[in-house]
């Protein structure tokens, strides 16, 4: 396994060791062992969330408040996916910045993004497949989404506004000045 930080406290690119051969490849996509030491904590994970979108779907930025705060472990089972993470711990030193990174089953890169950040991503490719571990359940009251767009987190989703498809409800959500926590 190989493990990169990234210039947020607390948000890692995790890529597991794959063996390829004639046949194909094989790797273990997640290990509780491996898993648990690249983080340095134990992480109990209760729901898998599968979402498959067409090309320019931007999902997010969507987070939950306690006491169903989520961490999320997300990789890419087919396509790609411009995948950000928005720092919203208030006492951070990079609250109100984001991290982005490009996932694709090539590279097979996974980001772990622990609790404290809204997350989202934009599917690049036509019937994209993003699979992510969470560590709390879903649950529509704790819910919330910042507006992706938001001109203050100043994110580049390498797309313009009108060619996006979107819910109507991330299409509704908050400002970064109006986050809710």
């Amino acid at each position: 396994m190989e493990i990169k930080t990234t210039f947020i406290d607390g948000l890692l690119l995790i890529r597991p060791a794959v063996f390829e051969d004639n046949r194909g490849c094989f790797f273990e996509s997640w290990n509780a062992h491996k898993f648990n030491a690249a983080v340095g904590m134990e992480i109990t994970f209760v729901q898998d969330n599968v979402s498959i979108s067409k090309a320019d779907v931007i999902r997010g930025l969507h987070y939950q408040i306690p006491p169903s705060a989520q961490s999320k472990l997300i990789r890419v089972v087919s396509g790609s996916i411009l995948d950000i993470a928005v720092d919203i711990r208030p006492d951070s030193k990079t609250y109100g910045q984001h991290f982005s990174v490009k996932l694709d089953t090539e590279s097979r890169w996974q980001l772990w993004i622990p609790e404290g950040f809204a997350h989202g991503f934009r599917a690049i490719e036509v019937d994209t497949v993003v699979m992510y571990k969470c560590t709390d359940f879903f649950n529509p009251a704790c819910e919330r989404s910042l507006k992706w767009d938001d001109t203050d987190l100043g994110i580049d989703w390498g797309v313009s506004p009108q060619d996006t498809i979107m819910s109507d409800k991330d299409s509704a959500a908050v400002s970064f000045k109006d986050l809710e926590l």
